[in-house]
């Protein structure tokens, strides 16, 4: 009896590991996640402006550092008038890091009674330009823009007002 007993344990045994089929493949579930943040955005607070001046028999440059200061080299004389760099907030997802692009050329300034030119170079900003230099602490963050001008003489210069545009972009890492 104990044979036989033993037999069936066996057989039932055996019949339960023949009959457990092995799969080459299982499915599961698994979870997607995706989360949308603000969006980016930039708002001019401040225009670039070199201010008034004179370029005098031979022009020069006038250097407008981000912190606002002016610096000349050549014949140009400073004059009173407003001068100011550039300024933007950035706003977006609070601790998130942006990257800053100045122009990869010069702009050009045009004078508003004729078709007299100066031209923009040597940008530069705080923060500095490049990937992931930006961080948004409390959601904000300024960026101030500062560049140089080249000035012709007084004849390639002539009395007006100059305008022109220049573009600066801001892009989430």
């Amino acid at each position: 009896m104990k044979k036989n007993l033993l037999r069936f344990f066996t057989l039932i045994f055996l019949t339960g590991i023949f009959a457990t089929k092995i799969s080459a493949q299982v499915s599961v579930s698994a979870q997607v996640f995706a989360e949308v943040i603000e969006a980016l955005t930039a708002t001019e607070t401040s225009q670039l402006s070199f201010g008034k001046f004179s370029p005098e028999t031979n022009g020069g440059e006038i250097r407008l550092t981000p912190d606002g200061v002016r610096y000349v080299n050549g014949s140009v004389v400073l004059s009173g008038g407003g001068h100011s760099a550039g300024s933007f907030v950035i706003t977006g997802e609070d601790q998130a890091t942006y990257s800053i692009t100045l122009p990869a050329g010069e702009a050009l300034l045009t004078n508003s009674t004729g078709s007299k030119v100066m031209m923009v170079t040597d940008w530069e900003s705080i923060p500095a330009p490049g990937i992931g230099i930006g961080m948004l602490n409390g959601g904000s963050q300024e960026v101030k823009i500062g560049a140089t001008l080249i000035v012709g003489s007084v004849n390639d210069n002539p009395k007006g007002i100059y305008t022109g545009t220049y573009f600066v972009t801001f892009s989430y890492n």
